[in-house]
């Protein structure tokens, strides 16, 4: 347990050498997955404010994270491991997914969010900061020596899962409140 924390403050922390030895670490995929999830919980519980979170929705909120997780990886593959890979670029999916569920640490500052006063101030935080510790997830298991390449990866991946958001969205049409009527 005591690995697990220090694997979760490195890699909050930005720490090139933690990712790559969690990278190495064919047996840090369940720690990976459990950063996730706790990250998530965390967002749940943040983004319920003083009401305290509902259990169905914390349940939901995790799925959603441990698909989006796998997701991310498999997208942040094709397009650094293929389309943008150099010669040393070595990886796959797994190694893909166990260094960016740890890229998920400052995640679980979001549970902070439950003070409404600092709600959204906590969340983009933590979001931006998410994004800089996936970027070094990035770079580290990809193997590249440059920051601006794996920036570039996670940029294009985040077009394109905004775009497939907005086109879902524009498709699927109006959301329905619960008695039937459209949300604005």
């Amino acid at each position: 347990m005591a690995l697990y924390g220090y694997r979760l403050v490195g890699a909050a922390l930005l720490d090139r050498g933690m990712y790559e030895g969690i990278e190495a670490d064919r047996g840090a995929l369940g720690q990976a997955m459990a950063t996730v999830v706790l990250s998530s919980l965390a967002a749940g519980i943040g983004a319920s404010g003083w009401q305290g979170p509902r259990p169905a929705a914390l349940v939901a909120i995790a799925v959603i994270a441990l698909v989006t997780w796998v997701a991310w990886a498999v997208l942040m593959n094709q397009i650094g491991g293929r389309l943008l890979p150099t010669s040393e670029t070595r990886t796959s999916t797994i190694e893909l997914m166990r260094t960016i569920g740890f890229a998920a640490s400052p995640g679980l500052l979001q549970v902070l969010g439950v003070f409404p006063r600092v709600t959204v101030f906590v969340f983009v935080v933590s979001w931006l900061w998410m994004f800089a510790a996936t970027v070094v997830a990035v770079r580290q298991a990809l193997d590249y020596t440059s920051t601006a390449r794996a920036l570039l990866v996670c940029a294009l991946a985040l077009l394109i899962c905004v775009v497939v958001a907005v086109v879902l969205s524009a498709s699927l049409g109006p959301v329905l409140a619960p008695d039937g009527t459209a949300l604005p």
